[in-house]
């Protein structure tokens, strides 16, 4: 009896899903013609509905391809109206597809005035979101009911980019025209010229801004070193002067150290009180006390978030990255280090769990257009040299991590292996640029204040 009873319920469940899925996705016919109507009276109605929905919006294939034609004249600087708009699709063999010049009069007639094309417009384009919920979630389904053998934490994950991509208004597009991309790389150029577009995200070293203009979104960064040699005072550099002097929201993971004590570095960092003295209150006097408040009240709007949560997985950092892009337009990830990230789940061998984090990282950086600095262990390679000087071969575990990354630092210190070799200076070795030169940077390192700074600048 209770068998049946189960039985009955995965008919009436599979029956319900059945159901749920094939009814007609939501659309407005109506709205449609009134939006396609509005564009062939006006050439300004096209111009606001083109900056509203995409040829995707519309649920017709008869008004996706009408659309297109509108646009296509349009983009000419050409009249788009009934009778030119109908030659084109003459021409291209899909006027009778689409109903004829009848029905592009039709069109015409379905609405009473250009002017509310635009309204029109958000109806469609409300209506195509709504579908995009439906297809979303149908393929988040999908997704569980074939996850046999897979793992679950990479389920989640693919769920979660699916939510993303759509609740950010994106349309996935794989391909466009080259014309398109070199015209937005010009306008790029032109804006970066006239002051109106920041270079990228400033690391707070002038000579490293003025190669890199800034880091770039998108890009995968690394900083490299052997141990205690200043990687993560680097990373917590850029981290600073993205978010306390630039404001731009930024994230540092740190995977080992906590947050007190990237706290302490940060506040030494900025106010010159010597790292030491913060450990040990008794070196605190008023003066010290009075530096400390005013830097606790000029960081009271400073967008900058630090989780050091342990064992922190790829997934948990992905999931974070995404809600803090959603929610503060998160411009900057920091993750320090590479090689304590985790899985989560069993792999073959350590080289190629390190180069799953760094492709991940690689392609985080580009669906959410930030970039990603991730701070990596060096092999012992420099200590067998002469000059101890690291190599790009020298980044451990893993060569995808070269392969992966667009911009690589390697963070070397002559005095760290011989006090007096140009002591308290640093090399900061760019050994790959994707998008142009490498060159070595001179900074100053304030071991002290736990920073570097520029050769050239009193701090």
């Amino acid at each position: 009896m209770a068998d049946g009873f189960h039985n009955n319920t995965r008919t009436d469940t599979s029956a319900n899903a059945a159901g749920l899925f094939d009814r007609v996705p939501p659309h407005d016919d109506n709205a449609e013609m009134a939006t396609l109507g509005g564009m062939l009276m006006s050439k300004d109605a096209i111009g606001e509905v083109s900056q509203i929905i995409s040829v995707d919006d519309f649920y017709e294939p008869k008004h996706q391809t009408i659309y297109e034609a509108i646009i296509g004249k349009f983009s000419a600087s050409e009249p788009a109206d009934a009778v030119t708009v109908a030659n084109r699709l003459s021409d291209s063999g899909d006027l009778d597809k689409v109903g004829g010049i009848d029905y592009l009069h039709s069109l015409i007639a379905s609405v009473p005035t250009a002017a509310n094309a635009s309204y029109y417009a958000e109806i469609v384009h409300q209506r195509a979101l709504l579908r995009r919920v439906i297809a979303s979630g149908t393929k988040i389904a999908q997704l569980g009911y074939d996850a046999e053998g897979s793992q679950a934490q990479d389920v989640i994950n693919m769920a979660q980019a699916e939510v993303y991509e759509m609740s950010t208004g994106r349309v996935r597009q794989d391909y466009a025209p080259v014309q398109a991309a070199v015209h937005d790389a010009l306008d790029q150029i032109d804006s970066i010229q006239k002051g109106e577009l920041q270079a990228g995200v400033p690391t707070g070293f002038q000579e490293i801004d003025e190669v890199t203009k800034g880091l770039q979104p998108g890009q995968m960064v690394v900083v490299a070193g052997r141990p205690a040699m200043g990687k993560s005072t680097l990373g917590v550099d850029f981290a600073r002067s993205a978010a306390i002097h630039h404001h731009d929201t930024t994230i540092l993971f740190s995977l080992e150290m906590s947050k007190v004590e990237l706290a302490q570095r940060i506040i030494s960092a900025e106010t010159g009180v010597p790292l030491a003295a913060l450990r040990n209150a008794d070196d605190i006097d008023p003066n010290r006390w009075n530096t400390l408040n005013n830097f606790y009240a000029r960081l009271q709007n400073a967008p900058l978030f630090i989780d050091d949560s342990p064992n922190m997985s790829l997934m948990e950092i992905r999931a974070k990255c995404r809600r803090l892009k959603q929610t503060n337009d998160l411009k900057l990830v920091v993750i320090d280090y590479l090689q304590l990230m985790t899985s989560g789940k069993a792999v073959e061998s350590r080289q190629q769990e390190v180069s799953e984090f760094s492709r991940a990282l690689k392609l985080l950086a580009k669906e959410l257009e930030v970039p990603v600095v991730a701070l990596s262990q060096l092999n012992r390679g420099p200590e067998m040299r002469n000059d101890k000087k690291p190599q790009l071969s020298d980044l451990r575990e893993s060569g995808s991590i070269e392969q992966d990354a667009d911009v690589v630092f390697l963070v070397h210190r002559p005095d760290f292996y011989d006090e007096e070799d140009r002591p308290g200076e640093a090399d900061i070795i760019m050994a790959k640029h994707r998008n142009g030169p490498t060159r070595t940077f001179g900074l100053v390192f304030q071991g002290q204040y736990s920073r570097f700074s520029d050769m050239n600048r009193e701090v």
